[in-house]
């Protein structure tokens, strides 16, 4: 039975991600969708990207690294993080393959009784109206879309799908009655987590090492 796997943030740990599709014995009639995040922060994101780029059963939508590189490929930004520096001098000899890639991912996935994002949907917003900076960045609702304290969004959020989103890292997958958070902070050293959407079940694997490390601590 072919299966849908959605995936939590990668951040360039491409060995993990290969230690994941093997615990799950990815099958070729598998669907793979990351929640973004592909590169940054990681060791091995050139990795990632070309295997995204290759094999027609994974996809991803736009995470807010990705994104910034994107911009600043394009000009739309001046400035880069450290990481994400990093990932663009790593990647600078075969800038334009990467730039067109990353320019073709959307902000959301539509798996039916699922929707993919890497951040949040905002509540009460129709989805072809939420913004690109709440799809990358949604944390809670308050002045500050990024802003760790306050009521996150999937705690209000109410919609006949579940929306399944990473960027937001904790030890454990986060469970809501509309919303699952993939994002185990594989990059810090936890796990990197697939949830398969026909069983409802997750998938684990231990991340090498700490690759990064967090500003904030899960939880």
């Amino acid at each position: 039975m072919a299966r849908t796997i959605v995936i939590g943030d990668i951040h360039g740990c491409f060995d993990e991600l290969n230690l994941l599709f093997q615990a799950l014995a990815l099958q070729p009639t598998d669907r793979v969708v990351a929640v973004g995040d592909l590169i940054t922060k990681g060791p091995k994101n050139k990795e990632v990207l070309d295997l995204f780029m290759t094999d027609s059963r994974l996809s991803s939508v736009l995470g807010n690294h990705d994104l910034a590189l994107l911009q600043f490929w394009r000009g739309e930004r001046t400035t880069l993080k450290s990481s994400q520096q990093q990932v663009y001098n790593e990647l600078r000899a075969d800038e334009k393959q990467y730039c067109d890639y990353l320019g073709s991912l959307p902000f959301m996935i539509d798996l039916g009784t699922h929707l993919v994002v890497h951040a949040g949907v905002r509540p009460g917003i129709a989805l072809a109206e939420q913004s690109p900076d709440d799809l990358t960045e949604l944390r809670t609702l308050g002045e500050d879309r990024t802003s760790r304290e306050g009521i996150p969004w999937y705690e209000v959020y109410d919609s006949d799908q579940v929306v399944l989103f990473g960027h937001w890292p904790a030890a454990e997958p986060r469970r809501a009655c509309h919303a699952i958070g993939l994002d185990t902070g594989c990059v810090y050293g936890n796990h990197l987590t697939a949830y398969i959407i026909e069983s409802d079940a997750f998938m684990s694997v231990p991340a090498y090492r700490a690759y990064d490390l967090p500003k904030f601590q899960a939880r």
